[in-house]
């Protein structure tokens, strides 16, 4: 395991997920009756969002922990569709406010941020071809018949 195969996709992509994961924790909507969070009001579409910072989270493992790089790539592919669908929850709960709420807090906000962060993440992920990280391969060569 070495940090130092992960590419620069796949550190923003984990940056994004700790966004994510941290934002579940915090407040997203003022409303009358006091502060409303994720768990409060988003309903099943949290799991879109636990799904994009699990995939990215995959993602950067195997990025680390892998020894060719299409695992990686394969797994980065896969993150792409899960980082839209949770991009788009993040977006629709911004732009929606349920149960009367006031004014937006902080968690909606680094919410969408991170679902932005794991996308750009995960598409740079799959467009970096960077073969730098692994030693060329060097075949035997066979004398002349």
């Amino acid at each position: 395991m070495r940090l130092g195969k992960a590419r620069g996709g796949d550190l923003l992509a984990l940056a994004g997920a700790l966004c994510v994961v941290v934002s579940l924790l915090l407040a997203w909507y003022e409303s009358p009756s006091g502060t409303l969070d994720a768990w409060d009001t988003f309903g099943p579409a949290v799991v879109l969002l636990l799904g994009a910072a699990a995939a990215a989270l995959a993602m950067f493992a195997t990025a680390v922990m892998e020894r060719g790089t299409a695992p990686a790539v394969a797994v980065s592919v896969c993150t792409i569709p899960l980082a839209i669908a949770g991009a788009i929850a993040a977006i629709v709960r911004v732009l929606e406010r349920p149960e009367h709420a006031t004014g937006l807090c902080a968690g909606a906000w680094l919410a969408l941020a991170g679902a932005l962060t794991i996308l750009v993440g995960a598409w740079r992920s799959v467009s970096d071809e960077r073969g730098s990280l692994y030693p060329p391969a060097t075949p035997e060569t066979r004398p002349r018949p």
